[in-house]
């Protein structure tokens, strides 16, 4: 049987992040497209894929909030499952993307972008909110996947800032605002947290094997903080613009030394047999692509041809590791 009722029961919140991975994967297919035409197609392909697959999981998803209300809350506060609900409201922030860099159709990507951005903020509140009040939480509990409430803030700017330089007066001013508090409450509170995973990856119980993908996740505040920061200041301070694609190119060099310990890694968890597929698996995904579209968009700032040919060829690692990963998730879902 293709669908059960177990399937909706066991339906995790986490399952956005596929959305978010196809997602990215589509945008920077097209933005390479130039070295490979074909490219241009897989990426039109998989950006409308993309859109129908993340209404059915929507589906699922609220059919899980009718069916099984009692599931869905205890994911809701449960300490590492929490922070997996923002990926609903950062896989619309990714699609709004999508439309504005593939088509440059804004007016398609506004509903997207509204409704994911107010998702985004209300749970990246929730979650902290709930860690902070909360008895629950232990130090074996923390891990990079609570890096995704403050990387959907970080995300906002991506597609916001451009929708934001659509309108004028004081509606500009209000939204490009709010995408420069995104930007800032996202990447510091990245920061605050990051120091906490560190302090558990380094003094604590090394990582179970389903959650050594979360190591990944490091990408997206470095990748998404680059494009989010570069887009920003180029609308509001047009004459610093360059500067702060310098700026970015340091961060791109953290993202480089963080993605050879986060292969590092994952290789020795594989080579001691700790490594079986988990839908974390999808931490692979949107962390990496994002590093890719910042190293599109600095090696292209500062014409560094090096940069951008790095992006070029993560593309490839990207796209091997979205069709593994999708296969897989397709077969667990639909055995459930």
């Amino acid at each position: 049987m293709l669908m059960t009722k177990k399937t909706i029961e066991n339906f995790p919140p986490s399952w956005f992040a596929c959305t978010m991975g196809t997602g990215i994967l589509s945008v920077v297919s097209h933005l390479y497209s130039k070295e490979l035409p074909f490219l241009d197609y897989l990426s039109k392909t998989l950006f409308w894929f993309n859109i129908i697959f993340f209404f059915f999981l929507l589906v699922l998803w609220i059919l899980r909030w009718i069916l099984y209300t009692k599931n869905a809350v205890a994911d809701l506060y449960h300490p590492i499952n929490s922070n997996f609900y923002p990926t609903l409201g950062v896989g619309m922030l990714v699609i709004a993307a999508g439309f504005i860099a593939i088509y440059g159709n804004i007016a398609a990507a506004k509903p997207f972008w509204f409704i994911g951005a107010l998702i985004t903020v209300f749970f990246s509140v929730f979650t902290l909110f709930n860690a902070f009040k909360g008895s629950d939480v232990k130090l074996h509990h923390i891990n990079p996947a609570w890096f995704i409430p403050p990387v959907g803030l970080i995300v906002i700017p991506i597609a916001g800032v451009p929708i934001a330089a659509t309108y004028a007066g004081v509606l500009k001013d209000v939204l490009l605002t709010f995408n420069v508090l995104s930007w800032g409450a996202g990447f510091f509170l990245y920061l605050a947290l990051h120091a906490v995973a560190m302090y558990r990856l380094i003094l604590h119980d090394p990582l179970p094997g389903n959650l050594v993908p979360t190591l990944w996740i490091n990408l997206g505040p470095v990748g998404a903080g680059s494009v989010s920061l570069i887009n920003i200041v180029k609308v509001i301070s047009p004459n610093f613009a360059k500067a702060f694609v310098v700026f970015t190119s340091f961060l791109w060099g953290l993202g480089i030394w963080w993605l050879a310990v986060a292969v590092t890694m994952t290789i020795y968890y594989i080579v001691k047999g700790k490594f079986s597929y988990a839908l974390s698996w999808w931490a692979f995904t949107f962390p990496l692509g994002a590093f890719i579209s910042s190293s599109y968009a600095i090696g292209n700032g500062l014409g560094l041809i090096t940069i951008y040919k790095v992006g070029f060829c993560l593309l490839w690692l990207l796209l091997v590791i979205w069709v593994i990963t999708f296969i897989r998730s397709l077969r667990n879902l639909f055995a459930s």
